[in-house]
Order: structure tokens, then sequence, then C-alpha cells
């Protein structure tokens, strides 16, 4: 058995090997590859970058922890990106499932920036209804959300300050595991008429683009190539970074072993024939 012919017949485990060990390393290392950002990107990006310190942004964290590898990164950065502002922002959910990951997500945001609830921000938290929510918000924040997720009264929050309907936000995105970008947009929007982006789910990212296309939204992130993008704008890498440099070494090395290994085989191929085999 020629060389080559081993090399066909390695243990399938050992390339398994090769690739868990990629990932395992480019999880934990700090490297980071470049990273090109896409227009719809980086007109979120640009939107709350405009917003001048005091201003309010509403974040929709409409997920579950089933997307939490892929939007809570996402929405991780998106709230850096206010603090770094000085923005306000107002969190909430329409998904009860989502409820205790905004808690966690915001505290561990608000502490690199030394930010308070109700003062710097408010979590509202959850409040069932989905599209009636969306109305009542439109109408009274304040009245739709007596209190916050803690119990504290909304009434009188630094956090809110002036802002009272979703007509009244600088911005406003969804950062959503399923179809509520389409109610945010169809009974809040063009109902008040405020702007806002979308952030979602890298399957279903797609079908979003006609929205930004016909100005109904304004950016769009997708998936964790999104957040990725997102974290590197506001130059606070994380896990989206991490874990898209892990897939694009996984991406690259699956190229390499599919041409080596095509090389191997037409190598032996003509071994073979020379030896009239």
């Amino acid at each position: 058995m020629t060389f080559y012919e081993k090399m066909l017949k390695i243990d399938r485990r050992f390339i398994y090997f090769l690739v868990a060990g990629a990932v395992i390393t480019f999880l934990l290392v700090r490297i980071y590859l470049p990273m090109t950002v896409s227009p719809p990107a980086q007109l979120i990006f640009d939107r709350i970058d405009s917003i001048k310190p005091g201003g309010h942004v509403l974040i929709a964290m409409d997920f579950d922890p089933a997307s939490a590898p892929e939007l809570y990164p996402m929405t991780l950065a998106l709230l850096k990106h206010c603090f770094k502002k000085d923005v306000k922002p107002i969190i909430m959910t329409l998904w009860v499932t989502g409820a205790a990951l905004g808690e966690s997500c915001v505290t561990e945001a608000a502490k690199g920036f030394d930010k308070k609830s109700g003062i710097d921000y408010v979590y509202l938290g959850y409040k069932p209804g989905f599209t009636i929510v969306i109305l009542s918000m439109g109408e009274s924040i304040r009245n739709t959300f007596i209190s916050d997720y803690r119990g504290n009264p909304t009434g009188n929050m630094p956090a809110l300050g002036n802002v009272d309907k979703l007509g009244q936000l600088d911005f406003m995105i969804d950062v959503a595991a399923g179809a509520s970008v389409d109610y945010w947009i169809a009974y809040g929007k063009e109902r008040f008429k405020f702007d806002m982006g979308a952030g979602v789910t890298a399957v279903s990212a797609t079908q979003y683009y006609p929205y930004l296309n016909t100005g109904q939204i304004k950016g769009l992130l997708g998936g964790l190539k999104g957040a990725a993008e997102y974290e590197s704008m506001v130059k606070e890498p994380g896990l989206a970074l991490k874990g898209m440099n892990a897939q694009s070494v996984v991406h690259l090395m699956t190229v390499i072993i599919v041409i080596f290994t095509n090389i191997l085989y037409l190598i032996s191929r003509s071994q073979l024939k020379r030896r009239g085999v």
C-alpha cells in the first residue's frame, strides 16, 4: 500500500480531533480575524451613533434561550454602544421565555460602564399581549409598564425622561427569533411613526430584506455574523467575534481537507493505472 493510499484510509476521528482543536483554540485565544461590515449593519450603527447623549433607544429582546447564541451577543453589543454614547436604552420583551435573558444581558452590559438601573437604563421586562402591548406602548409606555422588571415604579423614572410613547423614541430595534419584527412594523412603526431596525437569526434574515429595501426598517443585523459585525464596530470583541473566528477557521479547514483528499485520490488512482490495477 502506497503512502497516498494510507493517507486516504486515515481514521476519520483524526479529522474530528483537528476540527475540535481549531474550534476550542479560537474560542479561547484572543485572535480576531478581519471583519467586513455589511451595509445593513452599518446603517444601524450609524443611526444609534447619531443619537445625542440622553436620547432613548427601545430594544425589544424577543427571543428565547434556543436562539440566544446568535441574538444574546447581538443585544449585548447594541447595549454597549448605547452606554458608550450615553444613550438611555429601554429594554423589554414580548416573549415570556426571554424575560430572564433580558435581565442577564442588560446587567452584564451595564457593569462595564457603571450604569444604574432606573437612571441610565430601564429593563421593563415581559408583558403578555403581544400586539396589544405594542399598541398600548404607542399610547403610553408608563401605563403599559407601571413598574419595571424589578418592581420599581416607572412613573417618575429618570431613565425614561420625557419619553412616554413609541413615537417619541429616537430609535427602536427588535432583536427577534420569530415574527415579532412584522408585528412591530405593522402595529408599531406604521401606526406611531418611529424609526426602527431589526436583528434576527441567520436563517430568517433574508425574509426581512424587502422591509430594508422599502425603508420600513433602517438597518438589519443577521445572525452571529451580524452580531460580530456590531462588536467590531463598537470595538467590544466578544462571543460573536470569537464564534465567527472559529467558524471561519473550520470552513477553511474543510476546504483544505476536501482539496487535499481529492489530490491524494487522483495521485493514488494514477499510480494504480501505471501498475495496471
